[in-house]
Formats: C-alpha cells, sequence, structure tokens
C-alpha cells in the first residue's frame, strides 16, 4: 500500500472511483499518487470500508451506496443514463426512445453545467439551460418534456442519496413554458394523412413494410405496437383476434392494452404466422431476401453469363438485415417511399390519425378511445379530428 500523501487532506480526500466492466462485475478504486488501488465490487460495504480506512478517516467518511464527497452533475448523468439504459430497455435488449431522448437533454445540461455540483443545480440554471433548448429551435411542448426529465434526473439522484431532497424540490418550483408567454416556437398539429397518399407510398415500399403499414392503418395501433407483433401475443380463438402487445407505452401505469383485428386485417397477417411463437411477424430480413429474388427475376444478362447469383454479395456485411423492424427503421422506410411516389412526406404516427378519425366519425368517441387505447377521451380528441363534413351540414342548416 503506498503511502499516504497530502492528497489525504481532510477537504479533499481522494474520490472513490468506477471502473467499468462489460461483465457486469464493476470494480472500486481510489487513486493515490498517481496509481490506482483497487478496492473490491463497486457499492459494495467492504469496498467503502477498505476505502475509509485508507484514507485514514473511517468517522468522516461516506459509506452510502452513493458517491464519496461533492457530487457533480455530470456524475449525476453518467448514473442516471447508466440506470435509463436498462430501465428503458425495448423487448429485443436494446435501449429504449425514452433512454435517448434523456441522453438528448443530458448533452445540454452537461455543455451547460456538467462540472458544476449537483447540490448548486437550481431553478435558476434551469431557466438558463431551457434558454439553450429555445436557442436549439425545439419546440414549447417538446421543452417541457425535456425540462421534466432533467428534473425526473435529479428526483432520481437524491432517491438514492446522491444529492439532497432540496434539490429537486427546488427544481419542481419552475413552471413549464405557456402558449405565446415565450420565444419557444409551437409545434405543428400532427393531421391523419390521406388515404391517396397512403395508397400511392405503398408501391414504393418492400413488401413486409407495406403489409405492416396496412395493419397499423386498419387498426390505429402504435407504431411500437406494431413492430413487436408476434403469434403468441395474438389470440385466435374468436371470430374477431385479440392482439396483446408484450410491452406497451402506458404498460408502466399497469394499464392494459388490448387491439382487436378484423379479417380485413386478419387476412394480411396470415402471411406472416407461420413463424415460431415468438418470433417477430415483420423481420428485415424477410424484405431483404423478397429484394434480392426481385433483381434476379429482373435480371436481363443470361445465368450462363456474367456473375453468378449472389457472387458480388459480401460475405460478412458490416450491417445485417435483422429480426424486426425498429420504430425508427419503419419510419424512414415510410417517409422515404412516400417521397418517391411524389407525395408529401408522412410518418407512421399520421396513420394512427387517420384511423382515430375514420373510427370516430362511423362509430363515435368513444369507439375511437378504445381502439386507440386511451384512458382519457381529451387525448382521443387530440387524434381523432372533428368531421369538417359534419360542421359544414350544421352550418346549412342553422347558419
Amino acid at each position: 500500500m503506498p503511502e499516504l500523501s497530502s492528497q489525504l487532506s481532510a477537504a479533499h480526500p481522494p474520490k472513490y472511483n468506477r471502473q467499468k466492466s462489460k461483465h457486469g462485475h464493476d470494480r472500486a478504486y481510489v487513486r493515490i499518487d498517481g496509481q490506482r488501488i483497487y478496492l473490491g465490487e463497486y457499492g459494495s460495504s467492504e469496498s467503502r470500508q477498505r476505502y475509509a480506512k485508507l484514507i485514514g478517516s473511517v468517522d468522516n467518511v461516506n459509506t452510502s451506496p452513493g458517491p464519496v464527497g461533492p457530487v457533480t452533475v455530470n456524475e449525476v448523468i453518467v448514473a442516471y443514463l447508466e440506470h435509463t439504459e436498462v430501465y428503458y430497455r425495448t423487448p429485443d435488449g436494446q435501449p429504449g426512445r425514452e433512454h435517448g431522448l434523456i441522453g438528448e437533454v443530458s448533452k445540454i445540461v452537461r455543455r451547460e453545467a456538467g462540472k458544476g455540483l449537483a447540490e448548486d443545480f437550481g431553478p435558476l440554471k434551469l431557466i438558463a439551460i431551457r434558454e439553450v433548448m429555445i436557442a436549439e429551435g425545439w419546440t414549447r411542448k417538446y421543452i417541457n418534456k425535456q425540462v421534466d426529465r432533467v428534473r425526473r434526473m435529479f428526483r432520481w439522484a437524491a432517491s438514492r442519496e446522491m444529492i439532497s431532497p432540496t434539490v429537486p424540490q427546488a427544481l419542481g418550483m419552475l413552471d413549464g413554458l405557456h402558449q405565446g408567454r415565450s420565444d419557444a416556437k409551437e409545434s405543428t398539429p400532427v393531421l391523419p394523412v390521406a388515404d391517396a397518399d397512403v395508397t400511392a407510398t405503398l408501391e414504393h415500399l418492400p413488401m413486409v413494410v407495406a403489409d405492416m403499414a396496412r395493419v397499423q392503418r386498419l387498426t390505429g395501433m402504435r407504431p411500437g405496437e406494431l413492430v413487436i407483433m408476434r403469434p403468441c401475443d395474438i389470440d385466435r380463438t374468436a371470430e374477431v383476434w385479440l392482439y396483446k402487445p408484450s410491452t406497451h407505452k402506458t404498460q408502466h401505469h399497469g394499464h392494459a392494452r388490448v387491439v382487436a383485428i378484423g379479417p380485413k386485417c386478419q387476412e394480411i397477417l396470415l402471411r406472416y404466422l407461420a413463424r415460431g411463437a415468438e418470433d417477430f411477424l415483420f423481420q428485415p430480413r424477410d424484405s431483404e431476401a423478397k429484394r434480392r429474388a426481385a433483381l434476379t427475376e429482373a435480371r436481363v444478362v443470361p445465368m450462363s453469363c456474367g456473375n453468378t447469383v449472389g457472387s458480388a454479395r459480401l460475405d460478412s456485411p458490416q450491417q445485417q438485415p435483422g429480426e424486426a423492424y425498429t420504430v425508427g427503421s419503419y419510419r424512414r422506410a415510410i417517409t422515404r417511399a412516400a417521397v418517391r411516389a411524389g407525395v408529401e412526406a408522412w410518418t407512421p404516427h399520421r396513420l394512427r390519425h387517420t384511423a382515430a378519425t375514420e373510427v370516430r366519425r362511423e362509430f363515435g368517441l368513444d369507439a375511437a378511445q378504445s381502439v386507440l387505447g386511451h384512458r382519457n377521451a381529451q387525448i382521443t380528441q387530440v387524434y381523432a379530428e372533428l368531421d369538417t363534413a359534419k360542421a359544414a351540414a350544421v352550418a346549412l342548416r342553422i347558419g
């Protein structure tokens, strides 16, 4: 053990550090005179006691699971992102969209306040960061959501005893941005996409993605629910099938989600149900196989001449087609096909609005609420646009 030097002052003891491991067994260490001294498993009471004994101030050293000494905002960010990477993991084991959104706002927080102490991060600092978001061109509603994510990060840190509870309490006193009361721009309302544009786009999509769009148009389900469909999640015992996604947006609130699947949608899905019970229905590798088969069929050069089929293909390409589409890859395929079709670029989320508007027009708001899986009819009204034709008919009679 190296001799203790002047680093071990009471005011600035060496930091209790973490060495990350790919195998999940992180180690704790302390650096003294440029040398690492390993203490054992990170966060364990044994490593804390060794650390305390090493620096010679057992009574004054914090041996709780949280970091030792003053915590910086950067340390809070790193710890929280490690937590959200696992907490918001998708069914295929990848970090979820929420983790990505937290990472996006964390970049600004890190740049503007990362080196400061977390205990000093108050409402004024959060206001300054919010101004940066406005300057970046983020919309008002998105800024409010990102500010809430920052608050949540500090609440989480307080719950792990990394910082004082007074920090998130103070941050909670900051009001959100209100429409017309700030320089933040307003978001453009998401409107239904015209069925004519959908039809034109489908002609430029791979068959698998086109079928995904058709299923979403008929059911009004979320893109995230569509891409994870598996045979084992679909109850086919009755005339109307019932799809229960393995995970969904409001699952953490204890809400159930059931998507009713009628005959038209069933006819599409039958092409994909001959899989393993837990295999995803819609797979990019199927699209790639069909694309290659179409290229082979369109080949002009005789098979006896030129390259043989597949000879120009890389043995180990850098990117392999996966077992499931992501929400992002599905959206990109749709928008690119729309551009090729010469129509306004649209996203799968607008298909949900289109389906909701049709259901509300034909069956009423309650039916639209059931189809979309909303717990609150006010949310459904955002998706289901009012039928202008009805308003026009009223105007003709009483206006």
